[in-house]
């Protein structure tokens, strides 16, 4: 198994005592597949020779994706992947993520301290895939709270009625070209989440002055339904008849200003872990549980 070159690597393992029961029986003797042939093998079965993306860590550029390629395009006489994404690797408060630190932590360890796994997400994609993200729980509360912003923003434009206001045509064209050309910029999520998040801004400010017209927000609702097939980001839960029915019930209350029975039913949803949200054209609830 001596190299005759330094870039030579091995298809194929013969046996050695420390592979133990871990062999195949074949002409050539007991042996096993090398790691980087394994991997053409199996996306030549799963993908076929040419597939869109391979993805990886950066540290898998060299030998592994490289000797990929070689192997897969000489067999298959075809370009292996259209392309190639590698992510940088992951820091927690500043340092590599090690059990020996104890800065050790799992999918399961977020989700039992009460974050949400979209506002996981959310915290991975503020960062381009190529540039290292420091991982702290201040940050990841603060992903949480811009992802509240938003589906918040989404439930105000849901209840829009002013029908008079400042055409946003143009402000919505230019939204979502920006969207598609920082996406189209290598996956810039960062830059399209800062898009949209100045948008939003933007929209606020018109909502407080009572200037977005209920056309544009169905107009922008359509586009962020656009833009959540790329990030999964915008809260689907819906509420049931029932309770639309007592948002109903104590908005009619609060405009008879019966405000005892306004703040009853409040109280009542929210023991139902539905929280109201009380704006001056309309209430917006929260699913808290």
């Amino acid at each position: 198994y001596d190299k005759e070159n330094l870039s030579d690597f091995a298809l194929w393992k013969a046996y050695s005592d420390a592979d133990g029961e871990v062999f195949w029986e074949t002409n050539l003797g007991k042996g096993r597949p090398g790691w980087h042939i394994e991997c053409s093998a199996m996306s030549k079965k799963f993908l076929g020779d040419t597939f869109d993306i391979h993805a990886g860590g950066v540290d898998l550029i060299f030998p592994h994706h490289e000797n990929e390629i070689a192997q897969s395009e000489s067999c298959n006489n075809k370009k292996m992947a259209n392309y190639w994404v590698h992510t940088e690797h992951l820091l927690v408060n500043g340092k590599k993520m090690s059990k020996s630190l104890g800065n050790f932590y799992t999918l399961r360890d977020i989700l039992k301290k009460g974050y949400k796994g979209d506002a996981l997400r959310y915290y991975f994609a503020s960062v381009n895939y190529r540039q290292q993200l420091n991982f702290t729980f201040t940050g990841l509360e603060g992903a949480q709270s811009s992802l509240e912003n938003l589906n918040e923003f989404i439930k105000k434009l849901q209840i829009i009625p002013f029908e008079e206001g400042l055409n946003l045509n143009s402000d919505i064209e230019k939204l979502k070209t920006g969207f598609e050309e920082a996406m189209d910029d290598n996956l810039n999520t960062s830059k399209a989440l800062g898009i949209i998040f100045e948008f939003i801004n933007k929209a606020n400010s018109l909502i407080i002055k009572g200037k977005l017209t209920k056309n544009d927000a169905e107009s922008i609702l359509k586009v962020f339904t656009e833009f959540d097939k790329v990030f999964d980001f915008l809260d689907k839960r819906e509420i049931n008849e029932e309770t639309k029915m007592l948002i109903a019930k104590r908005q009619k209350a609060r405009e008879e200003k019966n405000f005892s029975l306004a703040d009853e039913i409040r109280d009542k949803l929210k023991s139902q872990g539905i929280l109201l949200e009380d704006l001056s054209f309309g209430t917006i609830w929260e699913i808290i549980k």
